[in-house]
């Protein structure tokens, strides 16, 4: 069945004729924003007219014959994240290509048919002996999930991940910090499949936790560690001496791979296809290579290169413009010809473009960056073309967008490294999805609203169920497989946060109509999911936030959101006290920043509370290392001043060099606002914080508008609806604003460094997709009274 909307379908509740001074007020609005739109799109394409031409080696020729060697490393590799001697390759006396890592700190990862060999390292089944520096370990037994091993007559066994000294676990060693002990209390009492693995170390004085101490010998010389679902011993990298790691005659630390069968090579985060001819190997890199301004360079007379211009207009992905084409037309069409059908192609259009860039990425042929842009802008623009209402929330969002992308292309274009352009990219794809998605969502929801068809509470509250128990397995994965940075190159928590606001707004619009809604207990459907899942989600977003990331920045953001939370419920309440005592805790928060700033450095040492991270913040230049990126985007924002570092609010930058911004740890995330202070200056950060507070702003009356109608409901669905969507996107808001305040608080040195992305503004593709795009979503069908 087709389905018919129109551009103007309301909801029947409400008035059927607006006056002439909304319609012309929306028109403007409508207007407006398709401008500003249009301009940030203009300057990605004049960025991309302006780029210069960048020349990267396509191919990388050694040339060595029987009996020679060579040295490769980050000029040879054309690899910016290695060392000036990473590789020694020769050729033995049978003409065999040998290869070897010098490097003391980067690993070398070879790739042989499927399966990868770490340089360093050696699994230990099948081993009988082997020995760090003079210790000298008898190996029982060994298979791929555990290993005994005895010395001095003493046994030890390693499960990956817990170290048991004569069947007893060691105890945690004294400087353990809370997430530490509860993951050793974790791996003893958990089944072996969900234990979270965890290296032994060798070396040092102290026998505790996954420590076994060796006399005279760097603490963490040599570690065992699940690799590739094996346990595997390792030459580590200590800060002080290295240590000798022998099996038999053999030094890890000068562990030699032949390079038969070899497909791949990973040096740094550069990857490398191998193929060999005679006296010939080819490495034909791809990811994290160094551009150069002209196809020139003096290399040792073994090694050649064939050069390759970057292309920026051309690329892989034909396919991603057929489906950007067919969304466009079917965008264009609906919005002359009013035909609901043409919005339903153009979504469902665009949603497959974006699905087919982001594959193409990741399968290493990323489309050009005009497709990205070009993929973006029909994305942005379908937010705005779809039938429904042009709200401020969704006006403000569709700019922060824009600019979000704008800074994120300047810096693919600026940074002297080819993988830079695949945050834009990525951040365009997953944008096209998010849109796709959304008017899907958004036309579906005007076509039941047509029908006066709605969903049944208990379907709604099993969806919700759903949605809480897939975060809470996301989170367990990456506990499991994950790191700090995410599983899967997904980040799991942002969708932990969609679910977590969903289900408070589903608890808290419950409790005004507890007494209204079906009486007996069973008619509740999953009664118990108002009041535990939340309490799950927030508890399991903690645990992440202690054990797996070690960081306090989501304590302070989920904090935010409580606040957030908490105040949108005393103002519905009408709670005064509820309301003054958050007022009065959010002051006090202040005070203690004030605090702190004040106080010495002593007291901070004795609480004991990441004390180096607030140390750092305090005084960074006391701290050259770990002060580094304060220090680095504290430089970058003055560089920058009120007009931006070309003095001309970055338009005569634009598509030219990044500059030292690059240098920045994490400038893509964390310190995206100094990458654009910057770039922009002063003058286009208080125009960008204009446009976050009219996104908040917007999101904030939607929401009150939503309650009103909720209030005046009469009946228990509507009613629960409106509060539904109060506390929904007074918590959306929330987060987002807390993502806003550590973001500029970090960048601006208000609060010492926080890992938290500034919403719109940072290459977080996850948070993106789970948060900001539902987010919009819901707000536009929120606003539609749908």
């Amino acid at each position: 069945m087709a389905i018919a909307l129109t551009r103007a379908a309301q909801p029947h509740h409400q008035a059927p004729h607006p006056t002439l001074a909304s319609a012309v007020a929306r028109t403007s609005g409508l207007a407006f924003v398709l401008a500003l739109l249009a301009g940030l799109c203009g300057l990605q394409a004049l960025a991309l007219l302006r780029a210069p031409a960048a020349w990267l080696p396509s191919a990388i020729s050694v040339h060595l014959k029987p009996g020679d060697s060579v040295t490769l490393g980050q000029q040879e590799l054309a690899a910016p994240q290695t060392d000036r001697n990473h590789l020694s390759l020769h050729r033995d006396a049978d003409g065999s290509w040998m290869l070897r890592n010098l490097s003391a700190s980067r690993q070398v990862i070879v790739q042989r048919d499927g399966e990868e060999q770490r340089l360093g390292s050696m699994p230990l089944d099948g081993l009988l002996h082997f020995q760090i520096d003079g210790a000298v370990f008898d190996v029982r037994s060994a298979d791929a999930s555990h290993v005994v091993f005895t010395r001095d007559g003493q046994e030890w066994r390693y499960d990956g991940a817990t170290l048991y000294r004569d069947g007893h676990a060691q105890a945690n060693c004294p400087e353990s910090r809370l997430a530490s002990k509860a993951l050793s209390a974790w791996n003893r009492i958990a089944p072996m499949p969900l234990t979270i693995a965890r290296p032994l170390s060798f070396g040092g004085n102290l026998y505790c936790d996954n420590r076994l101490g060796l006399d005279q010998v760097t603490p963490g010389a040599a570690t065992v560690s699940r690799i590739n679902g094996r346990l595997q011993l390792s030459a580590a990298n200590p800060d002080g001496d290295r240590a000798a790691v022998l099996l038999g005659a053999t030094d890890l630390r000068k562990q030699e791979a032949t390079l038969q069968g070899v497909n791949a090579i990973m040096v740094g985060h550069t990857r490398f296809q191998l193929s060999a001819s005679g006296d010939q190997l080819t490495l034909q890199p791809s990811r994290h290579i160094k551009l150069y301004s002209e196809p020139e360079l003096k290399l040792p007379e073994q090694i050649s290169w064939q050069w390759q211009q970057r292309a920026l207009w051309s690329g892989h992905a034909s396919a991603v413009w057929i489906a950007l084409g067919v969304s466009i037309v079917a965008l264009i069409v609906s919005l002359l010809a009013n035909l609901g059908s043409s919005a339903l192609l153009a979504a469902t259009s665009m949603l497959a473009a974006g699905v087919i860039a982001l594959i193409s990425q990741r399968a290493g042929m990323a489309p050009s960056a005009a497709c990205s842009l070009l993929l973006g802008a029909g994305a942005l623009a379908m937010w705005l073309m779809l039938p429904g209402r042009l709200t401020l929330a969704t006006g403000a969002g569709v700019v922060l967008l824009a600019v979000g992308l704008l800074a994120q292309l300047e810096l693919g274009l600026g940074a002297p490294e080819s993988s830079w352009l695949r945050y834009y990219q990525k951040s365009a794809a997953m944008l096209a999805i998010g849109s796709g998605l959304g008017g899907l969502l958004r036309l579906w929801a005007q076509y039941q609203a047509a029908r006066s068809a709605h969903l049944q509470q208990r379907l709604i509250e099993w969806l919700l169920a759903a949605l809480a128990a897939i975060a809470l397995a996301a989170l367990a994965a990456q506990v499991l497989w994950g790191d700090e940075t995410g599983v899967f190159d997904l980040q799991p928590v942002e969708l932990a946060k969609l679910a977590l606001t969903a289900l408070t707004a589903h608890c808290l619009a419950l409790r005004f109509n507890w007494h209204n809604g079906p009486q007996r207990l069973a008619d509740h459907g999953t009664r118990w999911l108002q009041l535990i899942a939340p309490a799950l989600l927030f508890l399991a977003l903690l645990g992440l936030a202690l054990v797996q990331v070690d960081d306090f920045s989501p304590l302070i953001l989920l904090l935010v959101w409580s606040t957030g939370m908490g105040l949108a419920y005393a103002l519905a309440a009408r709670n005064r006290i509820l309301a003054a005592v958050l007022f009065s805790g959010a002051g006090m928060a202040i005070a203690a920043i004030v605090y702190l700033r004040l106080v010495g450095t002593d007291d901070l040492i004795r609480w004991g509370f990441y004390a180096d991270r607030f140390l750092v913040w305090l005084n960074p230049a006391e701290h050259p290392h770990t002060g580094q990126q304060l220090l680095l985007g504290a430089r970058a924002i003055g560089e920058g001043g009120w007009l931006g570092a070309d003095h001309w609010l970055g338009l005569r930058a634009l598509g030219q060099s990044a500059g030292n911004v690059v240098q920045i740890p994490a400038v893509q995330d964390d310190f995206a606002a100094s990458f654009f202070l910057n770039r922009h200056g002063l003058l286009s950060g208080l125009l960008l914080w204009a446009v976050q507070a009219a996104f908040l702003i917007g999101v904030v009356l939607t929401a009150w508008q939503a309650y009103r109608n909720g209030a005046s409901a009469r009946n228990f669905r509507q009613a629960w609806l409106g509060r539904f969507r109060y506390f929904a996107l007074c918590g959306g808001g929330a987060f987002v604003l807390g993502h806003f305040l550590l973001s500029w608080g970090t960048n601006l040195a208000i609060f010492p460094i926080m890992g938290q992305p500034m919403s719109f503004l940072s290459a977080g593709g996850s948070h993106l997709l789970f948060f900001l795009c539902p987010l919009l979503t819901f707000s536009a069908i929120s606003s539609e009274g749908v």
